[in-house]
């Protein structure tokens, strides 16, 4: 749970939360977020795609990405240099990749064997719990007045405390968990590839809300006591859903809670567009955020379902499509930042593709039924 806390709690969605403060500080404009975050996800699809092929002991990598981390994520506390910050987010994005898939690789097939399914929730939670403590830390430093600096450096302490405290836990994980070449070709397969796509469709139609939701609410609400909340909701939201799903893929398959989850999600991303306002914002953060974590976590184990010998591999590829959509996503935003509608047309667009998203991944036979 911790792991990922750092992994993607604070290594990759920290700087959702500290953005109005850069904004305030440097005068970062909306286009220039959109690259950073841009830089952030081309480094978690080479991550992803370099997981595929690397053979390594995976104690040793997921603690080397949890240090990179920690490091890389403070970096961007000692400098304003414009390339610095992007090459620090585009390796923080490398180093997140990795601790995701060796960690997720490793860890759920022991759970499987243990038949403890149902914590793969409390695992996956870890993305909520970190989302939270950086939006809530976050809450707290724009009460304070904080520069943008010291959050970045203090988030980078706390990913480093965190590190520290699991440390051990990783001991005796020490099995390869990448697969060599033979294993590759499979992922051709149809139903492997509906997988990837849908997976894909999954990390465009959420990163927009996922990087853009304080922004958004500082847009309507100046105070910073007010738009604040919508990051620690959204997290708050993610940690609570992954715990129930965990409950929840005991009674239904793990497809099944992945289709649901974007479909709520579509509704949630399409929200703010059609409803201005806080509340808006509110709804968003509450569907978005309570579900990218279902979807994260059943995505993940239909792979070791449907390839279980070819997991690590099929869980690389898969978050090697996801990534490409988040790259797509804030490349987005950045090109229509100029236009007064683009940010709602470019949500009403990720609608569209979650929904899409989730029809790939229906059966066959239904497909042919209704369409």
């Amino acid at each position: 749970m911790l792991t990922l806390a750092v992994a993607i709690g604070i290594g990759r969605f920290a700087f959702t939360p500290i953005l109005p403060m850069m904004q305030k500080d440097a005068g970062l404009s909306l286009a220039a977020a959109g690259w950073l975050a841009s830089a952030n996800y081309v480094g978690y699809f080479i991550g992803a795609l370099s997981a595929v092929w690397i053979r390594a002991r995976s104690a040793a990598i997921v603690r080397g990405s949890l240090v990179a981390i920690a490091l890389l994520t403070a970096g961007m506390g000692v400098t304003d240099n414009p390339l610095a910050w992007l090459t620090l987010r585009a390796l923080a994005g490398i180093a997140s990749a990795w601790a995701l898939v060796f960690g997720s690789a490793w860890l759920l097939p022991r759970l499987a064997a243990m038949g403890s399914h149902r914590f793969g929730g409390v695992v996956f939670g870890g993305v909520g719990l970190g989302t939270a403590l950086a939006g809530g830390l976050c809450l707290v430093f724009l009460q304070l007045a904080w520069s943008a600096d010291r959050a970045w450096i203090a988030m980078g302490s706390v990913a480093l405390l965190f590190t520290v405290m699991i440390w051990q836990r990783y001991t005796g994980a020490a099995a390869p968990v990448a697969a060599g070449t033979a294993a590759v070709a499979p992922l051709h397969s149809g139903g492997h590839m509906r997988l990837i796509w849908s997976y894909g469709c999954f990390g465009f139609g959420y990163i927009i809300p996922a990087t853009f939701l304080p922004a958004m609410a500082k847009d309507i609400i100046s105070d910073p006591a007010i738009f604040g909340w919508a990051w620690p909701i959204f997290g708050a939201a993610a940690l609570l859903s992954a715990l129930a799903a965990g409950w929840l893929s005991t009674r239904l398959s793990y497809r099944t809670l992945w289709i649901a989850a974007h479909f709520v999600m579509a509704f949630g991303v399409a929200v703010p567009a059609v409803w201005p306002g806080i509340g808006g914002i509110v709804l968003s953060a509450l569907c978005v955020g309570g579900t990218f974590m279902v979807a994260t976590m059943a995505g993940m184990q239909e792979a070791r379902r449907v390839a279980p010998d070819n997991a690590s591999s099929l869980m690389a590829a898969m978050t090697a499509a996801f990534a490409i959509g988040q790259i797509l996503g804030p490349v987005l935003v950045s090109i229509v930042a100029g236009d007064p509608r683009g940010m709602n047309l470019t949500l009403i667009a990720a609608s569209v593709v979650l929904i899409i998203g989730a029809l790939v991944l229906l059966p066959t036979k239904f497909m042919a039924l209704h369409l």
